[in-house]
C-alpha cells in the first residue's frame, strides 16, 4: 500500500469538502500536525474521538484520525495531563498522529452526513433547508455601482475614481437617457470603496440621482446546505417511519413526539431532517416530521403545537453510520492509496439503563 504525505492528503480530504462550506462557528481542517515531514498510511475514522478511541488508534498504528465532531474546539490554554482533550493531543503528538475533522463540512456537501441519513426515510427527493452559498462572487468585489454621466462630467469623475483603491470592472457605455446622449458607467467595489464613491457622486445631485447600488451575492451551490427537506415518493405513516429510521440507524428504539392532531398511522409526505442537533435548522420548516438527534424540550413542545412529530434519535446516533459509507467514497477518491478504517470503538455516550 502506498503512503501520503500528511499535507498531500489534508489538501485531498478538503478537495472531498471543501472547509469553507462549514459553519462559520465550527473549528475543521487540520487541527493538529506532527512535525513535517509526515506520511500517512493507515487512516482512521471516528465519529467522536474520545480517549478510549484515541487509545485504539493508537493500537491500529494510525497516522491521521478523521474525528468528524472536532475534538478541539474551544480554545486551549494550555496542553497538559490535566483535562481528557488535552490529553488527547498530548497523546497525537507524542504517537505522531495527526488530527482532522470536517463537521458540518460533511453536513453541506451532497454525498455527506444529511444525504445519507435521508436514506432512512425510504425513496425521496430532497433539498437543502439552508442552502450554501459559493465561498466567493463570481466577480471581484462586493457591490456594484452603475450611474449615468454627461460629457461635461464624465472625465472629471473618471479621473477621481480612478484614484480610489479597490475598484475593478469598470466599463462605460453609451446611453440614451431623457433623450439625451449620456454615458453609463459601470464598477465594481469593495465594502470600504462604495463608500468613497458614493461621496464622490454626492457632490453631484444630477450623478447621484441617477446612481443604482447592487450588492454582488454569492451564488447559491446546488444541493449544497443545511439539513433537508424530503418530499417521499409515496406518503407513509409515521409508525412505518420510525421503523425504517430504526432499521437504518440499526437502533432498538428512538424517542417520538407526535404532532398535534396527527396519529402514529397519520401519513407523513414531507420530512425535515438535519444530523446532529437540528433544532435551528429545522426551527419553523413546514413539514409533516422533524428528524434530527437532539432538540430542546420546548423546540419540540412548539413542533408538536403546529402539528409537526418528532423522532429524536440521540445526537451522534443520527451521524455515526455515515462513517461506513465514507470509508468507501474515500477509497474511490484517494484513489485506494492508503488504508481506511473505522472505530469500533466509537460509540454514543447515551444508553438506556
Amino acid at each position: 500500500r502506498a503512503l501520503m504525505n500528511l499535507r498531500e492528503l489534508v489538501s485531498a480530504l478538503n478537495d472531498f469538502a471543501s472547509p469553507a462550506l462549514a459553519e462559520s462557528w465550527d473549528n475543521v481542517g487540520l487541527l493538529v500536525e506532527p512535525s513535517p515531514p509526515h506520511t500517512v498510511k493507515t487512516l482512521f475514522l471516528t465519529n467522536d474521538l474520545t480517549e478510549e478511541v484515541m487509545e485504539e488508534a493508537v493500537q491500529k498504528k494510525a497516522d491521521l484520525v478523521l474525528s468528524y465532531h472536532p475534538p478541539i474546539f474551544t480554545p486551549l490554554k494550555r496542553v497538559t495531563w490535566k483535562t481528557w482533550k488535552e490529553r488527547l493531543v498530548v497523546r497525537a503528538l507524542e504517537n505522531r498522529i495527526g488530527i482532522y475533522s470536517p463537521h458540518t463540512a460533511y453536513d453541506a456537501i451532497p454525498h455527506g452526513v444529511n444525504n445519507w441519513l435521508t436514506k432512512g426515510l425510504g425513496a425521496c427527493t430532497s433539498v437543502p433547508l439552508h442552502p450554501s452559498t459559493a465561498p466567493s462572487s463570481p466577480a471581484e468585489g462586493t457591490h456594484r455601482v452603475e450611474f449615468c454621466a454627461d460629457a461635461e462630467h464624465l472625465d472629471a469623475v473618471l479621473f477621481k475614481i480612478k484614484d480610489i483603491p479597490e475598484i475593478s470592472c469598470l466599463t462605460t457605455l453609451p446611453a440614451r437617457v431623457e433623450g439625451e446622449e449620456q454615458t453609463r458607467v459601470s464598477l465594481n467595489c469593495s465594502q470600504k470603496a462604495l463608500l468613497e464613491v458614493v461621496a464622490l457622486l454626492s457632490q453631484n445631485s444630477l450623478l447621484h440621482h441617477k446612481t443604482e447600488i447592487l450588492l454582488l451575492q454569492k451564488p447559491p451551490l446546488p444541493h449544497t446546505g443545511m439539513g433537508r427537506l424530503c418530499t417521499l415518493s409515496e406518503p407513509a405513516s409515521l409508525s412505518d417511519i420510525i421503523e425504517r429510521i430504526k432499521g437504518h440507524l440499526q437502533l432498538p428504539h428512538v424517542r417520538v413526539a407526535v404532532g398535534t392532531g396527527r396519529t402514529l398511522e397519520s401519513p407523513v409526505k414531507k420530512a425535515a431532517l438535519c444530523a446532529g442537533s437540528g433544532s435551528s435548522v429545522l426551527k419553523g420548516t413546514e413539514a409533516d416530521l422533524y428528524l434530527t438527534g437532539e432538540m430542546s424540550h420546548h423546540d419540540v413542545l412548539d413542533a408538536v403545537a403546529n402539528g409537526v412529530s418528532v423522532i429524536l434519535c440521540e445526537h451522534s446516533n443520527t451521524e455515526r453510520g455515515f462513517l461506513s459509507e465514507l470509508r468507501d467514497a474515500l477509497v474511490i477518491h484517494l484513489q485506494n492509496k492508503i488504508d481506511i478504517i473505522v472505530s469500533e470503538k466509537d460509540r454514543d455516550p447515551l444508553q438506556v439503563a
